[in-house]
C-alpha cells in the first residue's frame, strides 16, 4: 500500500486504538482476547481505509472493532449465549445520580469504598448479556449518541434505547440485591 494509505490510517485509526481496545476489552471480557481482536480490527481498518468516505471516523472504527469482536467470539467461544428476558421498568436513581463512582473520595476509607464499588460495577457490567453490555459501554464509557450507537451496532435507535434501559435496570437490580 502507498504512503497516502499509511498516512490516512495514522490520522484516522491510530488515535482511536485506545477506545477500540476498551470496547474490545468490555465485549470480550479479557485483555488478551481484546488484544487479538484489536490486531484483527486494525488490519481490517487498514485494508478498508480507502473505502472510508469523510464522516465520523470514530464510529467507523468502533464499528469495525465491534464486528471483529463478534466474529472473533463466534470463532473462539462456545455457542451458548444467554439473553436475559426484558426487565420491567424500575427506578434509575443510582445511575442517574452518577453511579457508584460519583463524587471524589476525601478519606482513605471513602477511597477504599469507591474502589470496591467500582469493582462491583465492573463485574456487574461484565455479567450483562453482550448486546446490553455493548450498548452500555458505547454510551457510558465512549459517550456515543443513540444515533452513533445505532450505526455502530446496526440496530434501530429504539432498540438502542431499550437495550440501554434494560442494561441500567439490570445493574440497579444487581446492586440492590447485593446490599446487606
Amino acid at each position: 500500500m502507498d504512503q497516502a494509505v499509511h498516512a490516512r490510517f495514522s490520522q484516522l485509526v491510530l488515535p482511536r486504538l485506545d477506545e477500540g481496545y476498551r470496547l474490545a476489552r468490555w465485549l470480550t471480557g479479557n485483555p488478551t482476547d481484546a488484544e487479538d481482536v484489536m490486531q484483527e480490527a486494525s488490519l481490517r481498518a487498514y485494508r478498508a481505509i480507502e473505502t472510508f468516505a469523510e464522516g465520523n471516523a470514530r464510529a467507523w472504527f468502533l464499528t469495525i472493532v465491534r464486528n471483529t469482536c463478534y466474529s472473533w467470539m463466534q470463532a473462539h467461544r462456545p455457542r451458548g449465549t444467554v439473553f436475559s428476558e426484558d426487565l420491567g421498568p424500575g427506578e434509575r436513581m443510582v445511575l442517574d445520580a452518577g453511579g457508584a463512582m460519583a463524587g471524589v473520595p476525601d478519606t482513605p476509607e471513602t477511597a477504599l469504598t469507591a474502589k470496591h464499588e467500582a469493582g462491583r460495577l465492573s463485574q456487574a457490567v461484565d455479567a450483562l448479556p453482550i448486546p446490553l453490555k455493548e450498548t452500555l459501554v458505547l454510551r457510558e464509557y465512549h459517550g456515543l449518541s443513540y444515533r452513533e450507537i445505532s450505526r455502530v451496532s446496526g440496530v434501530p435507535i429504539g432498540t438502542v434505547m431499550s437495550r440501554l434501559a434494560r442494561a441500567r435496570q439490570h445493574l440497579i437490580t444487581q446492586f440492590e440485591a447485593d446490599q446487606p
